[in-house]
């Protein structure tokens, strides 16, 4: 049984001032690791989040470069964020995919980079609207798995998140049905592919406008292992009720 995972992405948003809620949320949630809890602020933050972060809180980084080291300014390294205290990486997010033209192959290198470092990596998939309407939906996400995730692939090292586009920072959120159809598919391709022993441990993740108001039922949902949380983590108020909804699951 895959392990839950409630996992913050706090986008570019954050300045020193915003580790306050970092401590609110690290006080929060339990220090025994159940559910595991991890925010991943901006690279300016990774550092200093990684410092105070205390219990059973973790912080990761957003992105990295597929090289360890170079001459690519403004780019940062699987190998600094892990030296930064990072212990996660969310890597293949539509915005990267969208606004930086990144395509399954360089999400595959950012990942065998991030995991010769030792990150653990939230590999991101999800269809846009039209896609959706065009009933195209499994076979686009089936193809960012097989394409993005490189052979090697186990529990420790990654954790796939279902985020549709059309329902990222739009409050539309897919109906459980939606949800299941799409988490059932990545659980049969992830054990075709790895095994039932890796495949069932690898945690799946939904990611697209999850509040405390929805997040129980989310949780309900078939092969949804925790969430991937945009807006709704920036505020401790806000991220510790959808943990504590999924400390609650089954």
């Amino acid at each position: 049984m895959a392990p839950k995972l409630a996992a913050g992405n706090w986008k570019m948003n954050g300045t020193k001032a915003a580790l306050a809620e970092l401590d609110t949320i690290a006080a929060g949630i339990g220090a025994d690791g159940a559910p595991e809890v991890a925010i991943c602020p901006p690279f300016t933050l990774v550092a200093a989040a990684a410092e105070r972060a205390k219990g059973g809180l973790k912080v990761g980084g957003q992105d990295c470069h597929a090289e360890a080291k170079g001459a690519h300014t403004g780019d940062v390294s699987a190998p600094m964020l892990k030296d930064a205290g990072a212990a996660f990486v969310i890597l293949g997010h539509s915005e990267r995919r969208q606004d930086h033209g990144e395509t399954d192959a360089v999400v595959a290198a950012k990942t065998r980079a991030a995991w010769d470092a030792g990150l653990r990596v939230i590999l991101c998939c999800g269809e846009t609207l039209e896609e959706r309407e065009a009933e195209r939906t499994l076979d686009v996400v089936g193809g960012q798995l097989a394409d993005s995730i490189p052979d090697g692939a186990d529990a420790g090292s990654l954790v796939v998140a279902y985020e549709p586009i059309w329902a990222i920072g739009t409050g539309k959120v897919a109906e459980p049905p939606q949800i299941a159809e799409v988490h059932d598919a990545i659980r049969s391709a992830l054990c075709e592919r790895f095994g039932d022993d890796i495949g069932t441990a690898i945690p799946l993740l939904y990611g697209g406008s999850v509040k405390a108001a929805n997040a129980a039922e989310i949780f309900a949902t078939s092969n949804v292992d925790g969430a991937l949380v945009g807006g709704a983590s920036l505020q401790a108020d806000d991220f510790l009720p959808i943990v504590e909804a999924l400390g609650a699951s089954d």
